[in-house]
């Protein structure tokens, strides 16, 4: 069983303390709809949600493959979505990647330990520029997870099926068995190309989905 990691196992939810103190070109506060539209920017999983010159596009086409990229266009895109000063931006990156900011689904856990406790392999599949092992282990979920396949680490994105073989292969189980459960239908859907059952959840916020994992875990196993 596979599992994205952003806007399906966890996702970058808004806090006002990250925000409060954002300015804009004039230096004023940034309203809750700019801020909103920020952190969608932030987590946009596909596709430019920016204008960018050629170097930029080039740096968000591999973000995930390279963190210096990742960085590079990050910072772009807060720039020019309000966010101008330097020092702002930085900070609000540094929360971006720092895993532990990152907040589960109410279902996360159970889900995790559920597939662990049926005997299935399982794994974390994501496409992304830094390390979310922490985000587990700090809350003692990495005992329920058998491989973490960071594209960053492992030079391969979805939706390209080389990124859903390395995952089954290094889970040890026939793509045919194996569930992906992701937020995007073309990113994470592609897993289909190579034989894998796909399940759709909605990358709502988590305390509007209490279940979607563990209702994609029932249907996978049929009850």
């Amino acid at each position: 069983m596979l599992f994205d990691f952003s806007g399906t196992l966890f996702r970058l939810e808004q806090d006002e303390t990250w925000l409060a103190d954002l300015t804009d070109t004039e230096g004023a506060r940034l309203d809750l709809e700019a801020q909103t539209e920020l952190m969608r920017r932030m987590t946009a999983p596909v596709g430019k949600v920016v204008e960018l010159n050629d170097e930029y596009t080039h740096a968000w086409e591999n973000r995930d493959l390279d963190p210096g990229l990742h960085r590079k266009v990050y910072l772009e895109v807060l720039k020019q979505s309000g966010v101008p000063r330097p020092d702002q931006a930085e900070a609000l990156y540094n929360r971006l990647i720092d895993p532990t900011q990152w907040t589960p689904y109410p279902d996360t856990e159970a889900v995790l330990k559920a597939a662990a406790g049926r005997g299935l392999k399982v794994g974390v599949l994501s496409n992304i520029a830094f390390d979310i092992r922490p985000a587990f282990s700090s809350r003692g979920w990495d005992a329920y997870i058998d491989e973490f396949v960071l594209s960053f680490e492992v030079n391969a994105i979805k939706p390209q099926p080389e990124v859903f073989r390395i995952a089954v292969g290094k889970l040890g189980v026939p793509a045919e068995e194996t569930l992906m459960v992701g937020d995007h239908v073309d990113a994470d859907g592609g897993a289909r190309a190579i034989g894998c059952e796909f399940a759709l959840v909605d990358p709502l916020p988590t305390a509007e989905r209490p279940d979607a994992l563990l209702g994609a875990l029932r249907a996978h196993l049929g009850s």
